[in-house]
């Protein structure tokens, strides 16, 4: 238990970081509020759930082993990363007469973080490089979930609070349009560098 502190730090910097499901949050935080990004981010967490499942019971090592199933998932990936980041630039002007239903629902953050790749990495470092319970290796795991999903929550909340500052810039046209391009850009270039570092 003397490597809670590190693992904790750790794992602030592998979630925290940005990368496409900080960064997407940001941007539907920026684009529609904190209020109405809140199922957004709750999807996050839901699918980064899933990836802490699939990871900690190493299903993950045996879907990648799969011949083929890498470049398939990577295609998929890239194409909703794509059509994700579509949506956040092409978001109108906040206004109070935007549309209810517009923004980003909690199963398209849950997809985004099933194929994130960062996610699996990320995950995949917590779980090989730390040992928070020796005597009980399903101990040890269970703890690491929770704590990692405390943190993520804490993170995820904090990318969205950050994204929602800029909700004020966003009433104007032009100003709206250039960051939430910004942020569609942003979005593409992590993922870029997370398939390809």
């Amino acid at each position: 238990m003397e490597t809670i502190g590190p693992f904790i730090l750790a794992a602030l910097a592998l979630t925290g970081s940005p990368g496409p499901n900080t960064l997407s949050l940001a941007a539907v935080g920026a684009a529609y509020g904190q209020k109405r990004g809140l199922r957004y981010m709750l999807g996050l967490n839901l699918g980064m759930a899933g990836v802490i499942l699939i990871v900690g019971s190493g299903v993950s090592g045996f879907l990648f082993a799969l011949p083929g199933a890498a470049p398939v998932i990577t295609v998929i990936a890239g194409l909703y990363f794509i059509y994700l980041a579509y949506r956040i630039a092409s978001a109108p002007p906040l206004k109070a007469t935007m549309k209810q239903d517009s923004e980003p629902k909690w199963f398209e953050g849950t997809f985004l973080s099933l194929i994130n790749p960062k996610a699996y990495a990320a995950m995949a470092a917590m779980f090989s490089s730390f040992i928070l319970v020796a005597e009980n290796r399903v101990m040890d795991s269970f703890f690491k979930a929770a704590v990692l999903m405390l943190v993520l929550i804490v993170v995820n909340i904090c990318w969205l609070y950050a994204g929602s500052i800029l909700t004020n810039f966003l009433k104007h046209d032009r100003l709206s349009r250039a960051i939430n391009v910004m942020f569609a850009g942003l979005l593409i270039i992590s993922v870029l560098i997370t398939a390809f570092i």
